[in-house]
């Protein structure tokens, strides 16, 4: 069998704020309520992966990284210009307005309000 990442938790001071606002800028799904008391909000990411929210009180930001085809890229893109997201090319800079990914040909970071910085990463 090969090794395939079933879920991942991201803490977050509202849990379901926080799956809204990654769903909503990566075009995803939020499912329902899991957990044996409800309590993650999971976020589809593909068929064998969610990112399941919770709720913590001091949460301690992570890095996730998505490779993703450049009409999805787009998406992204244009979804964090309309939010008004901050945006940047750098981890270290993450709100400098490019999309020059040191890795790949078109990339970005965003960071939400609970300290995740998401990479997004495009061939093209």
């Amino acid at each position: 069998m090969t090794v395939t990442l079933n879920h991942t938790i991201v803490p977050a001071v509202d849990n379901e704020r926080a799956a809204r606002f990654f769903a909503g800028v990566m075009g995803l799904t939020c499912l329902p309520p899991a957990g044996a008391r409800g309590h993650f909000a999971p976020v589809r990411v593909n068929d064998s992966l969610t990112l399941d929210y919770l709720t913590v009180e001091t949460p301690e930001g992570h890095h996730l990284a998505f490779d993703v085809d450049p009409a999805t890229f787009e998406g992204i893109l244009a979804r964090l210009q309309e939010a008004g997201v901050p945006y940047g090319n750098s981890p270290a800079d993450p709100a400098n307005g490019r999309i020059d990914h040191p890795l790949c040909p078109r990339g970005l970071f965003f960071v939400d309000e609970n300290h995740n910085l998401y990479e997004v990463m495009s061939p093209a």
